[in-house]
């Protein structure tokens, strides 16, 4: 039987892209979503993936949607925490909802679905949590203190529950992008674009593609001693210590 990965966001953009490496890779896939419900069903008609629509910042919507997920492909060996979304604006000029609602996407989500997942996980002492952050989340972006914060803390928690966990057989990972080349980046201004790329040193956007293989990198059995790390993916844009 093959093992089941379960992606949050997990129909477009680098989503998409994991959800597909994965199920390349031989896992069965399950790609949570939150509202296009035109883009899922494009997904699920060109890939063959199970689509599930859900909140992943509600904790009741997420219990619902995995035991949706579990009763349909079985028990999450793989937890891929991709969901986020930005709402930009300088402090001064940013609204109590546009923190929340970015925080609820992008930091709560990964404690939601974690916790919904770990006793599972530890009872069968396998398992891999693997989230993606973001390189702003490593140093930071002027008008996204939302966005950055959410994912510092995605970098923290991912530190944390390696170490509860590194006795159970469960690593916990993260990947941080850089920018990469998806349709976000597609609504960016030309001249806007060249100068983002002119501050990447390969010269170049990255791929989800490129994305996607760290993850199958970090869900492989074989990279069992690795937890609590950052895979850093960005160009050398900004190299963290």
């Amino acid at each position: 039987m093959s093992r089941v990965a379960l992606v949050t966001g997990g129909t477009r953009g680098i989503g998409k892209a994991i959800s597909i490496a994965l199920k390349e890779a031989g896992y069965t896939v399950a790609a949570n979503y939150g509202g296009n419900d035109e883009a899922a069903a494009a997904f699920k008609a060109e890939t063959g993936i199970e689509v599930f629509k859900f909140d992943v910042g509600n904790f009741e919507a997420c219990a619902a949607g995995v035991a949706d997920i579990e009763k349909s492909v079985g028990p999450v060996d793989v937890l891929v925490n991709n969901a986020g979304i930005t709402r930009d604006a300088m402090l001064h000029k940013l609204t109590p909802e546009a923190w929340q609602e970015v925080i609820r996407t992008d930091l709560d989500s990964v404690f939601n679905m974690s916790k919904l997942l770990i006793d599972g996980m530890r009872e069968r002492s396998s398992g891999r949590i693997i989230s993606i952050t973001s390189i702003n989340g490593q140093k930071g972006q002027m008008g996204q203190t939302n966005y950055s914060a959410a994912k510092a803390g995605v970098i923290g928690f991912t530190k944390a529950l390696a170490q509860e966990t590194a006795r159970k057989g469960i690593t916990v990972n993260c990947v941080a992008p850089g920018y990469i080349d998806t349709d976000m980046m597609a609504a960016v201004p030309q001249k806007a674009l060249d100068g983002i790329i002119a501050t990447i040193p390969v010269g170049r956007l990255g791929t989800a593609e490129e994305i996607a293989h760290c993850v199958i990198f970090l869900a492989d059995e074989k990279a069992s001693f690795v937890t609590g790390a950052t895979i850093t993916a960005n160009g050398a844009q900004y190299i963290a210590g």
